[in-house]
Formats: C-alpha cells, sequence, structure tokens
C-alpha cells in the first residue's frame, strides 16, 4: 500500500523544515518518497504511513526496545541501524515525532564516512 497524501506531505514538510541543516531533496528510495544528503539515503516512506529512518544501532535499538518504533526487514535480514515508526492518529504529533527523529537521522547519516 503507498504512502497517503498526508503523510508524503508531511514528508515535504519535514524536507523544508530540515533544509536549514543544509542540502536536503526529495527522491524515490527503494520505490518510495524518502529523503536523503548528497547520495546518503536518511529516511523514507514505508507502506502503511510508517516513517522509515537510519539511526546509530544503540539509538535504534533504545527505541525499538521502548515500543517506539519497530526493526525493519529486507527480505530476511533485519536492518541494525533502520527503524520504522508509525504515524499517530495526531497530525501535529506525527510530525513533531518524525521531524525530531529525521533530524537525528540526517545529522548521523551525515556523520558517516564516504
Amino acid at each position: 500500500m503507498p504512502p497517503s497524501q498526508t503523510v508524503l506531505d508531511l514528508l515535504h514538510r519535514i524536507a523544508a523544515e530540515l533544509q536549514v541543516d543544509g542540502p536536503l531533496t526529495v527522491g524515490t528510495m527503494f520505490r518510495s518518497p524518502g529523503l536523503r544528503t548528497g547520495s546518503k539515503i536518511v529516511a523514507f516512506l514505508g507502506s502503511g504511513d510508517y516513517l522509515i529512518v537510519k539511526l546509530p544501532q544503540p539509538r535504534a535499538a533504545e527505541l525499538i526496545a521502548a515500543g517506539a518504533a519497530e526493526p525493519v526487514t529486507m527480505g530476511r535480514r533485519t536492518m541494525r541501524e533502520w527503524i520504522e515508526v508509525p504515524a499517530a492518529a495526531d497530525l501535529e504529533a506525527t510530525a513533531h515525532r518524525w521531524t525530531e527523529l529525521t533530524r537525528e537521522a540526517l545529522e548521523y547519516v551525515r556523520s558517516l564516512p564516504g
């Protein structure tokens, strides 16, 4: 199921807000709308209105343990640095949560070599 127009609009809103932190482009990642800085993927929308972000493994594990996120599995492999966060019923709560997590992901991805 493709992401809803509401979360797609939210992704663009997050990109515009975080643009002040440096170049961030909206494009397609894994056949889904997402965000990248340079050639590095920061976040993308998963089916069912989930935001999938890349965070340091300890932070990803912390969010999963707290029940705030789920691990991402591609094929049979669970990705250690990728988590999925569902949209909340309240759009503004979702916007706040997703923006903060995307900001964390952006800082992390920019710190990686290459």
